[in-house]
């Protein structure tokens, strides 16, 4: 993929599908700006010398006026990827209006509100790519039983990159998707040790997905959540 001095922004590129896309991101020659919201997080975060990555925060990406500071301060955008976010497990009758309400502004508040501010930068440089995550859930619902707050967030997540795979294609900025099944991650091993990881997806495997759609060599992909399920 060719971003040489292409401009992008990561969200969650502290995360490990984050790093992921920043090192390819790197590779390909972009010049990557890294919101965070936890000191701890640029303190780790392996990219952090690099002369072309730029951490910035803390910054709350649910809070409109922080999120809208950071894109208006950004060089020529060319794309915005959007991995933030966060999973809470738990049956409705342990999820109230509270645990549901974060759910949401980390999913899909935050998304909401990157894509807004990215638009907004994109269409003064005349397009650009946007990538959300979506999550399986989103696209099969019955496997968001036991986790329906998380499974609606996401559901909102794949509408909202539909919607605006429409509404932008005139602008030059193609919106899309992709929904991962689990990631295999060292977290996601702990949580489940007795899973076949063998099967997850990679995070590589998912970050490759993202930079393609986030490329200029993508010239036709709009509004789609592509499905990146692995064998799982």
């Amino acid at each position: 993929m060719d971003f040489l001095k292409r401009h992008v922004v990561v969200t969650g590129g502290t995360g490990a599908l984050g790093r992921a896309v920043v090192e390819g991101l790197l590779r390909d020659g972009a010049e990557v700006h890294v919101p965070y919201l936890l000191p701890a997080e640029a303190e780790r975060f392996a990219f952090r010398a690099d002369s072309r990555v730029q951490l910035a925060g803390p910054i709350d990406l649910a809070s409109e006026a922080e999120v809208g500071n950071f894109y208006t301060g950004l060089p020529g955008l060319w794309a915005s990827i959007h991995l933030a976010g966060g999973f809470a497990m738990g049956g409705i009758a342990e999820t109230d209006r509270a645990a549901l309400v974060r759910q949401l502004e980390m999913n899909f508040v935050s998304c909401y509100l990157c894509c807004r501010a990215a638009v907004a930068a994109m269409r003064e440089g005349g397009g650009g790519r946007i990538v959300n995550v979506a999550a399986r859930p989103a696209l099969e619902p019955r496997q968001g039983a036991g986790m329906s707050a998380y499974a609606a967030s996401k559901a909102a997540v794949a509408a909202l990159t539909q919607a605006l795979g429409e509404e932008l294609a005139k602008d030059g900025i193609l919106v899309n998707a992709v929904a991962p099944s689990i990631l295999d991650t060292p977290a996601n091993r702990a949580a489940m040790p007795k899973a076949k990881y063998e099967l997850w997806p990679k995070v590589d495997e998912v970050a490759a997905a993202i930079l393609f759609l986030a490329s200029p060599e993508n010239r036709v992909t709009r509004g789609a959540v592509v499905p990146v399920y692995g064998r799982s």
